[in-house]
């Protein structure tokens, strides 16, 4: 019983719940991304070029043929995904810089430093 409520406790500290969220959400966001490329910049690049696609863009030599076209599709992928993250990662700091950069309150007075001060005040009348 030990050893299960001492995986429990491992399996909920919060960084690997928040490291098993940035998964999922990483996952969710390349899918994004993927598709995004595949159904508008795919079809502008194939626009440009005059053919199918990335995906149908090979080179030829002899009697190889290298689909270097699922090669450039997956750098744009990883180019719009690090970009993405970029974003997300300055909006985060920067909310972070203003929250430090708000001054806290001061703590008030506690109420017999007032008393004292308020004696003090009186006396020196």
């Amino acid at each position: 019983m030990g050893m299960l409520k001492e995986f429990k406790e491992f399996a909920m500290k919060g960084n690997i719940v928040d490291l098993a969220v940035a998964v999922v959400i990483g996952g969710a966001l390349g899918n994004i991304v993927t598709k995004f490329n595949e159904s508008i910049i795919s079809p502008l690049i194939a626009m440009i070029m005059g053919k199918g696609g990335l995906s149908e863009l090979t080179v030829t030599a002899g009697s190889a043929v290298f689909p270097v076209g699922l090669f450039i599709q997956a750098v744009i992928d990883f180019i719009l995904i690090a970009f993405v993250l970029f974003l997300v990662i300055k909006a985060m700091n920067s909310m972070k810089k203003k929250e430090e950069a708000a001054p806290a309150a001061p703590a008030p007075t506690p109420e017999d430093i007032q008393l004292l001060r308020e004696i003090r005040d009186a006396l020196k009348k």
